[in-house]
């Protein structure tokens, strides 16, 4: 069989398939480690899948599994990014959870959930009375049973991490391939031969990180799927910024065996959320918002947080997370096949993906991979997009305020379109500068925008469609 030649830059030690937070954070560590790497993404820009609306908040794992491989992932990830953070210039905002119930069953619940944490290392969880919950959430509306109190989670910006990983992973060396859909995949003993919409790929070994599609992914690599991916989405309300004053903490109920429940809490950009809803379906690319299932919410945030009744809804979006029919990650080595499945990281992907990353580097060198870490890796530097820090409005010669509503200047908009993982669609825009997703959703800025960006998109702008898609910091939790 004569194939065709292969895209530049091959053998690739690996090929990441899917750029989402956990290949983004796989083509860091793989790269660091020395590898040569490709990262292949089917849409045209990354962080288009399930990544775009993760949770948003650093979990401690407190709730997670005893002795699970989401445990020990979420856990290792959440170091990382304590001790990687400031480097790359990623916030970190301390807000704490508060696990609240609300019912006499929830709250006979809370002694075994207090347990749980402390098995799962998580020592510093603090037990609440009523009192003790009123006087840290005021705000909170009748009912109160009992809490307790977890201090070490946080927000975090839920799209700068992601893109910082990528960012240091290109500088050092990886490429990205976007628009590049697998259609077909041989191994022939030695490497993988991937076929994809851009051209043929080869490389030694093949990691899928493909999110909603995993294991569609898998029946192209191996001719079989160990689980199948029913997609669950979870549709949320977004409030205006006023309301983030109603609530210090992430407001997190008593989990069910089927969902982790309703969560409120302020965003990272400064805005306050409510959601997410539990929805199994069969479509893996389209969440479709069900307004009597958005006035539920609504009417539950405000049983929540009674001052929320009369804000403004700034927009309302859905996102989904690939759940599997297990409940633990679905990460394994195919043996004789040079090829390591990431799979089934429903909720927990971006407090994880750091601690994935080393798990499956760990996996590839046990089959083989080896390589030389980086000596002195290039480290950027993020834009500050949340107002923890100093934003670039505030600074001199930024061309310009052209996104009001969330203090976008021009300069940011022109650096994520020509830096090293260039914006390629507005929402890929939008999760780089936080443009459109203030009150208008960009109902002012988008002739500007238009403007900007003609010619410099892979998709271009092409209207209303493109506007209000997505808002800031979204929680995809079961």
């Amino acid at each position: 069989m004569t194939r065709p030649a292969p895209v530049a830059d091959s053998p690739f030690d690996a090929a990441i398939i899917g750029g989402g937070v956990i290949g983004c954070a796989l083509a860091r560590r793989f790269t660091l480690e020395g590898a040569r790497v490709v990262l292949i993404e089917r849409a045209a820009d990354v962080l288009d899948g399930a990544s775009k609306g993760n949770s948003a908040i650093l979990h401690t794992g407190f709730d997670a599994p005893p002795g699970s491989l989401e445990l020990a992932c979420v856990q290792a990830g959440y170091r990382e990014y304590l001790d990687i953070h400031e480097s790359l210039n990623l916030p970190l905002i301390r807000s704490g959870a508060m696990v609240i119930a609300w019912t006499e069953d929830e709250a006979t619940a809370l002694p075994d959930l207090i347990a749980q944490a402390r098995e799962n290392g998580v020592d510093d969880v603090e037990p609440l009375t009523v009192a003790g919950v009123r006087a840290l959430e005021a705000g909170l509306g009748p009912g109160v049973r009992a809490a307790f109190r977890v201090p070490g989670e946080y927000l975090v910006d839920p799209w700068s991490a992601p893109h910082a990983y990528l960012r240091q992973a290109v500088e050092n060396g990886a490429r990205l391939m976007t628009s590049a859909a697998l259609l077909s995949a041989e191994y022939d003993g030695a490497a993988w031969h991937l076929d994809t919409a851009r051209g043929p790929v080869r490389a030694r070994f093949a990691i899928n990180a493909a999110g909603n599609f995993g294991d569609l992914v898998d029946e192209i690599l191996h001719g079989r799927r160990d689980f199948t991916l029913r997609p669950r989405k979870g549709q949320f309300v977004v409030y205006d910024k006023a309301a983030a004053r109603l609530a210090g903490h992430i407001l997190l109920p008593v989990p069910s065996k089927i969902t982790k429940g309703i969560v409120v809490c302020r965003t990272a950009f400064g805005n306050l959320i409510v959601g997410p809803t539990a929805e199994d379906q069969d479509d893996r690319a389209r969440a479709e918002l069900v307004p009597e299932t958005l006035a539920a919410l609504m009417r539950r945030g405000e049983e929540i947080l009674p001052g929320l009744k009369g804000m403004e809804v700034t927009a309302t979006y859905a996102g989904l997370r690939p759940a599997t029919e297990f409940k633990d990650y679905q990460i394994r080595a195919h043996d004789g096949r040079a090829a390591i499945t990431v799979g089934g990281i429903r909720s927990t992907g971006l407090s994880s993906a750091l601690g994935t990353a080393r798990h499956v580097w760990g996996l590839a060198q046990g089959m083989g991979l080896a390589g030389r870490p980086v000596a002195a890796p290039v480290v950027p530097r993020m834009p500050a997009l949340t107002d923890e820090g100093t934003r670039d409005w505030q600074c001199p010669g930024n061309g310009g305020i052209v996104c009001h509503c969330e203090m976008v200047t021009r300069r940011e908009i022109e650096a994520a379109l020509s830096g090293p993982i260039p914006a390629q669609t507005l929402a890929g825009l939008k999760r780089r500068t936080r443009v459109t997703m203030g009150r208008c959703q960009g109902f002012y800025c988008s002739a500007e925008l238009a403007r900007i960006t003609a010619g410099r998109l892979a998709v271009p702008m092409t209207g209303d469609a493109d506007i209000g898609s997505e808002t800031g910091g979204g929680h995809a939790d079961d």
